[in-house]
């Protein structure tokens, strides 16, 4: 086909084989062409006007993206969806990153179907299908060896966020990729010069726990690359408050602030250094400039109505009672899943407003439908302590153990005393010793005496069971956790220097 297009087209070739027109009809000549041409366009443009006329609905991409900028998914989404149905690989890709942003599994599926139908097209699909595998819970070995060619392939043709996710994969995975040494090939990256790979450095940083250990080296990564990967914002922002060095750390936000400004920072990022300035264990907290932020943005950031709630349930000296719930309320309007979460929690506690298990149920609930993890564990709590009325032995099982696997530090614990006190449930002391092992992940004075109780509770055939389960529970877990930490992959879906993808709402740190 581009050798054709050198040819001369048919109708050039007809024209050459005319006679020259005689000198005296030269003016004639020209004015016929243009007539010719007048009536083609006019022809064309009617064509335009009976189509627009016919199509008042018709999908318009620009549309869509505008849509997504001010946050109006419904919008969006049926102008996507009405292109995507058309084939269009960029419309196909921008309602696939609208239903990955649901974090709906039914929608996770979709998603997946709708890269690939653009993929055999779209480096962009492929690299979002690639990054998508990555993060899918329970992927196969196929799967995974699918992920790192659509990634390696789309980042041959350009396409930009391929090297983390890349990075994820090797770390998630060592026991599918045994050939390729993580830290190796990310040194390979740099010395190469991807921009990417610093930034697969601080990932694996991360992940290997060796954070604080290299702080100086993340600090000159992410000056390096602030002005390309805004998530360098929140990861300067936490080692200037690690370290305690609030004049940088001050320069730093007068520098997100003007970015933002400029709209070259969206309102996601400057949430997400907010949260880091009250983060008390990071070090000394800035809890005053994290509400001036947050108040800068929440208008634009709806999400923020919640982080200013939590900042001031956190900070009481900041705000009411009064004032938080008018924040959680707003959250609740934009339908943010931790709006419920903290409501929940406030009617659990009973500190702020009146204890109301009903309502606890109710709002944690919802966060625990939408994907809150740390919903399941109060749930679990308030089955276990009977605040319904009575105890409901199973529900609390179900709930703090999908809280356990999800991350949840705390909940080991709580199955730890349910299976050992026997409220409600037959007193099992394999499965409180299973769950007071986990718990010493995160030691603490009345877990570790637990579990100093639960040991001579068990005869050697029982700690022979107790080490299957507990073996076979590590082994669930480590499958959960990879699919947990593949939530940054799901979050680097959304590139914002793609037009179809105008809100960069990605994670808050690598």
């Amino acid at each position: 086909m581009i050798a054709n297009q050198n040819r001369n087209p048919v109708g050039a070739g007809l024209l050459a084989k005319r006679p020259a027109a005689r000198p005296h009809g030269l003016l004639r000549a020209i004015r016929g062409q243009a007539r010719a041409h007048k009536e083609r366009a006019a022809l064309g443009l009617c064509a335009l006007a009976i189509a627009l006329a016919g199509c008042s609905g018709l999908p318009d991409q620009r549309l869509a993206n505008e849509a997504l900028k001010r946050g109006d998914t419904t919008t969006a989404q049926a102008n996507y969806k009405a292109l995507a149905d058309l084939g269009y690989s960029d419309a196909q890709v921008g309602l696939a990153d609208i239903q990955v942003a649901t974090r709906d599994p039914a929608q996770l599926a979709q998603a997946e179907a709708t890269y690939r139908a653009a993929a055999a097209t779209s480096p962009r699909a492929q690299a979002r299908l690639g990054r998508l595998l990555v993060a899918k819970p329970g992927s196969t070995q196929a799967e995974r060896e699918e992920a790192q060619s659509l990634l390696m392939q789309a980042a041959r043709q350009g396409e930009g966020n391929t090297l983390i996710p890349l990075a994820m994969l090797y770390l998630q995975y060592p026991q599918s990729f045994p050939d390729i040494n993580a830290q190796q090939q990310i040194d390979q990256w740099r010395a190469a010069g991807y921009p990417e790979a610093g930034l697969a450095q601080v990932l694996l940083y991360r992940t290997q726990g060796s954070y604080d250990q290299h702080l100086d080296n993340v600090e000159r990564i992410c000056q390096a690359a602030l002005a390309s990967a805004d998530v360098c914002y929140v990861e300067l922002a936490t080692v200037y408050q690690k370290r305690a060095q609030a004049d940088r750390q001050a320069a730093l936000i007068d520098q997100l602030k003007a970015a933002n400004a400029r709209g070259s920072v969206p309102a996601t990022r400057v949430d997400g250094v907010a949260r880091v300035l009250a983060d008390r264990s990071l070090g000394q907290t800035d809890e005053n400039t994290a509400k001036a932020l947050l108040e800068g943005i929440a208008e634009q950031n709806p999400a923020s109505w919640v982080s200013l709630a939590q900042l001031l349930y956190d900070f009481p000296e900041l705000g009411d009672t009064e004032q938080m719930l008018a924040y959680l309320d707003k959250g609740r309007d934009a339908e943010q899943p931790r709006a419920d979460l903290l409501l929940g929690r406030l009617y659990y506690e009973g500190k702020q407003v009146p204890a109301d298990a009903q309502k606890a149920e109710q709002h944690l609930k919802a966060a625990a439908d939408a994907g809150e993890i740390s919903a399941h564990y109060y749930l679990g709590q308030l089955y276990r302590r009977g605040y319904l009325g009575h105890v409901e032995p199973q529900k609390a099982v179900d709930h703090l153990l999908a809280a356990a696997r999800g991350g949840q530090l705390s909940a080991d614990y709580a199955l730890a005393q349910l299976f050992s006190e026997g409220h409600g449930i037959r007193p099992d002391p394999e499965n409180a010793w299973v769950f007071a092992q986990l718990a010493q992940l995160n030691p603490s004075e009345p877990s570790s005496e637990l579990l100093q109780r639960l040991e001579p509770q068990l005869d050697a055939a029982q700690r022979s069971q107790a080490q299957r389960l507990l073996e076979q529970e590590k082994r669930a877990r480590a499958s959960l956790l990879q699919a947990s930490a593949g939530s940054l992959a799901l979050d680097a879906l959304q590139d914002r220097n793609d037009e179809t993808d105008v809100d960069a709402d990605a994670e808050d740190s690598l």
